[in-house]
């Protein structure tokens, strides 16, 4: 994917949703991983023209897996002169040591919310960006349908008032193709996921399943975007 047409799908979110306001301070959360580097990219390009006016910078949850080391993401951050702040915590050892009979994903996810949002509340930070992307909504829908019998995605935005922070989510209309492309062409170096239960979860699941109905019907992927944001769900911006 070229960065015109990622720029472009970027912009044609955040301006269907009011993702931003003159004078926000807005945070992308950096895992590492090939979606959360491109809009931390994306955003500092578009930073340069957009007729809005926002400050820019990134943070990260260090959940405290052996082996993580953040040191390229606080160099890319530095070649795009963005600040950056990394929240040390004990979320791997909570997770897996201390609560290994809860669902991981589901529990390390609400620990590294909490840790961002306190970190960001300190920093006086009002919006924070995640990196989901368009396949990321489609497989949100589908593991709704098939584990807990609904139709529903997560937002585009949504408003936390009791962590003072709004969550946004830009790269709702960029495919992960487009990512993975785009991260080859910029040589952008990700830091490799050291989760243990990476590739097996049920998330990883929908996306296979969703990448068979889409090879065996395709356009299957475009359709079910569009149902989902026709949706009218009702925490989904009007």
């Amino acid at each position: 994917m070229k960065q015109q047409k990622l720029l472009s799908l970027i912009r044609q979110a955040i301006e269907e949703y009011h993702m931003l306001e003159d004078g926000d301070r807005v945070a992308v959360g950096v895992s590492g991983g090939k979606d959360s580097l491109t809009l931390l990219y994306a955003m500092r390009q578009l930073q340069r023209f957009y007729p809005k006016n926002f400050e820019l910078s990134a943070i990260t949850c260090n959940v405290g897996f052996e082996g993580m080391d953040f040191t390229g993401v606080s160099d890319f951050c530095d070649s795009l002169k963005i600040p950056y702040e990394q929240v040390d915590t004990k979320i791997a050892e909570i997770v897996f040591q201390e609560n290994p009979e809860i669902r991981p994903c589901s529990l390390c996810a609400k620990l590294r919310k909490g840790a961002m949002y306190k970190q960001l509340a300190e920093l006086g930070i009002n919006k924070i960006a995640y990196a989901h992307n368009k396949d990321d909504f489609i497989e949100t829908a589908l593991m709704s349908l098939i584990y807990e019998g609904r139709f529903y995605a997560f937002p585009p935005m949504t408003v936390l008032p009791e962590a003072g922070v709004t969550v946004i989510r830009p790269m709702m209309y960029v495919p992960e193709k487009g990512v993975a492309n785009f991260v080859v062409e910029q040589g952008i170096q990700i830091v490799k996921n050291a989760c243990p239960v990476d590739g097996s979860t049920k998330r990883e699941y929908a996306r296979q399943l969703m990448e068979q109905i889409n090879r065996e019907t395709p356009g299957a992927k475009d359709r079910m975007m569009h149902a989902i944001v026709n949706g009218r769900f009702s925490d989904w911006p009007g």
